[in-house]
């Protein structure tokens, strides 16, 4: 019986790339106002080659930027990201289409929810309590709770230790094969894929199910009902 569900919080709960494309981009426009001599696209470019070196959660990166381009930070043109990047990250923060209503439907059903991520746990909780997400959901197991990103399985098995629960009473849904997907099943958890936040054109997500809208998770689940009330009255 499905008692939880473990969520992924970028890309699953809130659409994380649109947030942070629409923040660069932003941040680079009010750079080049302020007298940056670089094209926006290009600016754009070495911006994001620098996140697959550092990490795309790096607070530093505009400063990194203007060191490796420039040699110097111009605090004109640093300060005028930063506050570009906050104010457009702010207003393009939010849940994919029917979240809200799909984890209120999980609340109402009596099951414990969640969430699993690589993030900051500062930055996790600033996005949940943005969005005010923050009182659906405990236990939120971050980086600093283990000191290991998925696929690693202490993570996940931290979140079943929290909550008191065993493998086979929780499911999983995340965007990322590789460490949502592989790391669930290393302990032996049922696995969703949001494929509607898939960034990386998966093919095989080797999860045991797949959507395209968070609100499928509830049909999954009166399936995994349905399977289950058939399975006890074959044993009777």
């Amino acid at each position: 019986m499905i008692r939880g569900i473990l969520f992924d919080l970028d890309n699953t709960l809130l659409d994380f790339m649109r947030l942070k494309q629409s923040a660069v981009d932003a941040a680079v426009s009010s750079m080049i106002d302020s007298g940056l001599p670089m094209e926006h696209g290009l600016a754009q470019k070495k911006i994001y080659e620098l996140y697959d070196k550092v990490g795309i959660e790096n607070q530093e990166i505009f400063n990194l930027f203007l060191e490796k381009n420039f040699q110097t930070i111009e605090y004109k043109w640093l300060a005028s990201a930063v506050v570009a990047y906050r104010r457009a990250r702010d207003g393009a923060m939010v849940t994919y289409p029917h979240v809200r209503h799909t984890l209120t439907e999980l609340l109402r059903r009596h099951l414990r929810l969640a969430v699993i991520s690589d993030a900051p746990r500062l930055g996790a909780w600033l996005r949940l309590c943005h969005l005010e997400l923050q009182h659906m959901f405990d236990p939120v197991i971050t980086f600093e709770d283990t000191g290991h990103h998925k696929p690693s399985s202490l993570p996940f098995a931290k979140a079943l230790d929290i909550m008191g629960m065993g493998p086979d009473e929780v499911l999983m849904v995340g965007d990322w094969p590789e460490r949502d997907m592989v790391g669930a099943k290393g302990l032996g958890i049922k696995t969703v894929f949001a494929r509607y936040g898939d960034t990386k054109n998966t093919v095989a997500s080797g999860a045991d199910y797949e959507i395209d809208d968070i609100s499928e998770l509830l049909q999954i689940l009166d399936h995994l009902e349905t399977d289950l009330d058939q399975t006890d009255l074959f044993e009777e």
